[in-house]
């Protein structure tokens, strides 16, 4: 990929959260940049502000004139487009550059001091905090994120171009075309089955991901994990590890033992310990940089989160109510563990949008006992994503497993009225699918209602 060479940037897919950080990135370096997306979002609302043309049908016809010069012409294509989309097509039988977007995040890191963080949970979170780390102290970074971080209110931060902070996705393979300096494994849980088939499949990719590293490159693996390098975990014996937690207003206050010494004195302010286990690996990470620890601590105690990632959208004595991406079981039960450390005595209502029908079919039972866990549960209709219904695998069928009686299968509609009756004082959303547009609505509901 000669960037000299490419004038224009064209997305298929422009509105997926990693591929308009990329649109970012070439608007950034004077490319000229448009794009297809099946629906009208905030991300594409907010791209189309920076002047990136995007528009909604797939049709040639809808591509503007210099992007149909295949000399100066790169196409981006995100593998959750299906093979047949009519543009994605054209471009590819007309001797266009098409690359996936995990490609082009391989070429644009190669030259780069590259920071990869891999792990089939907490990748975006762990990628927020560390580039807002590196970017607080003053390091020359561009990072891409998995998701809107509330500090910067975008999924780009651009600092200088010198080092770069990406998320390695394992979905598709993706994360094998990059060759980073430094990168950590934050769990490797079965997930993406429709891909690997089976779990074993997908811990092979994470060995073979490990292998990527440059020479020299640093390791960093949760400690428990089946492969070799520099270890970190929470009050355990770790390289790295999280030790003396007090929790103090809702925020976490800690010390980090290092191999070669103890830091004081950190203060982290998401809740839950999968949140704190991501904190840790961004600061071992720029610990090994060579960043220094006073710097640290001030730029970690300003980390506001990203945004579905355990967001308060309410915060009352009375009422709480929270939204979160968590799509898979054992994320499920971080958003729960969180929850009851934070509100240990109080009801909670957790509201679920299953993502995908293989996904819920290949773990229905861990997503049984996972939502068993809160006091009533609210179940939506699994949201298909990329795939086709699959016989007998429904919400319905979900519901049969879960081991609660305080449970109901619900339509959209009937959302804000279920909510409104529940006695519950803390309000969960979680899921990947589009539950996350119905968020604002909820809000404005329950906010009418309570004195904020």
């Amino acid at each position: 990929m000669n960037l000299n060479r490419i004038h224009n940037v064209y997305f298929i897919g422009i509105g997926g959260i990693g591929m308009s950080a990329l649109a970012r990135y070439f608007v950034a370096n004077g490319k000229v940049v448009a794009g297809y997306d099946k629906t009208k979002t905030d991300i594409t609302d907010a791209l189309e502000e920076l002047g990136v043309k995007v528009h909604f049908e797939d049709s040639v016809a809808n591509v503007d004139t210099p992007f149909l010069n295949s000399e100066t012409t790169l196409v981006v294509y995100t593998p959750a487009v299906p093979k047949d989309h009519k543009e994605l097509v054209y471009f590819k039988n007309n001797h266009y550059e098409v690359l996936k977007r995990s490609a082009v995040l391989g070429e644009i890191t190669k030259n780069t001091f590259c920071l990869a963080v891999a792990g089939t949970h907490g990748k975006t979170t762990t990628t927020s905090i560390l580039g807002h780390l590196l970017n607080q102290c003053n390091v020359p970074v561009t990072a891409f994120l998995g998701g809107i971080s509330e500090n910067y209110n975008s999924n780009f931060i651009l600092n200088g171009t010198e080092v770069t902070v990406v998320e390695a996705d394992e979905f598709d393979r993706s994360f094998l075309t990059l060759s980073p300096d430094m990168a950590c494994i934050t769990s490797m849980d079965a997930d993406h089955l429709d891909i690997y088939g089976e779990a074993e499949e997908l811990k092979k990719s994470f060995v073979e991901f490990s292998k990527k590293l440059k020479p020299n490159g640093k390791l960093f693996v949760k400690n428990g994990l089946p492969i070799q390098g520099i270890t970190y975990g929470i009050e355990d014996e770790s390289d790295y590890s999280v030790q003396n937690i007090k929790i103090n207003n809702g925020s976490y206050e800690f010390d980090v033992k290092t191999p070669t010494q103890t830091l004081y004195n950190f203060k982290f302010n998401l809740p839950g310990r999968h949140n704190l286990s991501n904190a840790l690996i961004a600061l071992a990470m720029s610990v090994e940089y060579g960043i220094p620890q006073q710097q640290l601590a001030t730029a970690l105690a300003s980390y506001k989160g990203v945004k579905r990632r355990f967001t308060y959208q309410i915060k009352t004595n009375d009422l709480v109510f929270i939204d979160d991406y968590a799509h898979h079981p054992e994320e499920i039960n971080a958003v729960h563990q969180a929850v009851r450390e934070m509100y240990p005595n109080k009801k909670v209502l957790a509201i679920f949008q299953p993502h995908l029908f293989s996904r819920t079919r290949d773990f229905a039972d861990d997503f049984a006992k996972s939502l068993s866990q809160f006091d009533e549960i609210l179940l939506l209709d699994i949201y298909p994503a990329r795939e086709l219904p699959i016989e007998g695998i429904t919400s319905q069928w979900l519901l049969t497993k879960i081991n609660n009686s305080n449970k109901k299968l619900i339509s959209k509609a009937e959302l804000v009225s279920a909510i409104k009756k529940s006695s519950a004082q803390v309000v969960l959303t979680i899921g990947a699918g589009d539950i996350g547009e119905e968020v604002k609505h909820i809000k404005q509901a329950l906010s009418s209602e309570t004195i904020l």
